[in-house]
């Protein structure tokens, strides 16, 4: 029986092939056909469309199309020189570079292969600095000459400034897709990058960090950077489920202690020496730094002895300030940024241990006048910061007025030979420890919130 069905069976389908097998074969190859071909064509889509991952990232505001915060503009354009992050710098879009022996003239030789990301050739008449007292000779499409009126060391430092054309076209990873503006204001900027498969959305209008927390809780942004905490209401985004939290320092700014040294009281150098003294070996809100240079410069001298917390010796030199003044007890205002009040709460339950009243007053912005203020300046590509300290120098908030000082960074800012310079900003580190017009502090921990 077995056998009957099994030689059933082999009949039949030896009849249907017998009827249909040139239409099944006719179909096969015609499936084979279509599909290489569909394989190819959408190869070819998907090479030329790939996949485009965006991210919407939140930054608290305001900004211009002129002051775009530095993460945007370094993804969008070169300068003719980099910067490393030790102060020295090496070619970018050019590839060389001479200096006169004068010191007062920089020919720079552009790279052949830099194009704009409209696919512009990038040539010297593109290059268009905005420089005083520096005049310009483009002597072929691959030359600039940059004629100082004086010596001025830093001057290569000031070439890593970003190349824009016009409608912010830039030699850059990333193009500028779109852009909306409130009046002068960015509301929200948009990069892509054909070589990362990448378009950023940076939403720039939120007005505090409290907003900016809101925004991202709400869906708006799938990342939030620059957040001086993690805290929202009343837990904090760890406790958020998906979301990735990254911890990093910002080494572009030096949260500072300025004290004016005209007031009547900080006029005391032994008092402000004091004050330094008390400060902490560590900050929760930040990298400890005690010098007004970068510890990782390579003009920042390891010799010089910072101060160290040492509240007996503190104490010594504000008595002595206290005793000079003939006031029964110091009172200090200290007018600080709101996203460092933890730090300035920080400074004054010390102060007050050293019989010091000490009254805090929370601000957004620098003061125009303060006793002292606990903010922050941009610390410097190069280790010049003669618009700090020099006496005439209208971005001097704390008046400080030290000749030596003075003659220290006018020499640091003409010098060419960085081994002469690394003595001269040495002395320029030890001549600020035995005068202080500030103390420093830390480099600020910043927070990247992401939603995964």
């Amino acid at each position: 029986m077995i056998f009957l069905r099994k030689r059933l069976l082999f009949w039949l389908i030896k009849a249907y092939l017998k009827r249909w097998g040139k239409t099944i074969v006719y179909f096969f190859v015609i499936g084979l056909v279509v599909f290489f071909a569909l394989k190819f064509a959408l190869g070819s889509f998907v090479a030329h469309f790939p996949f485009v991952e965006k991210e919407t990232i939140g930054m608290v505001g305001p900004y211009t199309i002129d002051n775009l915060p530095e993460v945007i503009v370094q993804k969008i354009s070169r300068g003719l020189t980099k910067i490393h992050k030790d102060g020295t710098f090496s070619p970018d879009i050019a590839e060389k570079w001479k200096i006169a022996q004068s010191g007062k003239a920089y020919a720079l030789y552009l790279r052949k292969d830099i194009r704009f990301s409209d696919g512009t050739e990038l040539s010297s008449e593109d290059i268009n600095y905005d420089f005083s007292e520096v005049s310009v000779i483009r002597p072929n499409k691959s030359t600039i000459v940059f004629n100082l009126k004086d010596v001025y060391s830093p001057f290569l430092a000031t070439l890593s400034s970003p190349i824009f054309k016009k409608g912010i076209v830039g030699l850059g990873d990333y193009k500028v897709k779109r852009i909306k503006l409130n009046g002068n204001f960015v509301e929200f900027i948009e990069l892509y990058s054909e070589k990362f498969h990448k378009a950023l959305i940076y939403e720039l209008f939120y007005p505090t960090f409290s907003s900016l927390k809101t925004a991202f809780v709400l869906g708006e942004v799938s990342t939030i950077v620059g957040l001086p905490d993690i805290d929202y209401k009343n837990t904090t985004f760890k406790s958020f489920k998906n979301t990735n939290i990254v911890k990093k320092t910002n080494y572009d700014r030096l949260v500072t202690l300025f004290y004016n040294t005209k007031d009547k009281i900080l006029s005391s150098k032994a008092l402000r020496e004091g004050l330094w003294y008390s400060m902490p070996d560590n900050f929760s809100q930040g990298e400890r730094n005690p010098s007004p240079l970068p510890y990782f410069s390579y003009s920042y001298e390891e010799g010089v002895s910072f101060y160290k917390q040492d509240l007996k010796h503190a104490n010594i030199l504000i008595d002595k300030s206290n005793s000079a003044s003939e006031v029964a007890k110091i009172s200090l205002t200290i007018d600080a940024l709101t996203k460092y009040e933890a730090s300035a709460k920080q400074i004054a339950e010390i102060w007050k241990k050293l019989n010091i009243d000490v009254k805090i007053k929370v601000t957004d912005k620098v003061p125009s006048v303060f006793q002292i203020f606990l903010g922050e300046f941009n610390v410097p590509s190069d280790p010049d910061q003669y618009a700090l300290w020099h006496s005439d120098q209208i971005n001097n908030i704390t008046h400080y007025s030290n000749l030596r000082i003075d003659k220290i960074l006018e020499d640091g800012r003409k010098e060419l030979d960085i081994e002469k310079r690394k003595i001269i900003y040495a002395d320029f580190q030890k001549y600020m420890v035995v005068d202080p017009p500030a103390s420093f502090l830390f480099f600020p921990y910043t927070y990247e919130v992401t939603r995964k």
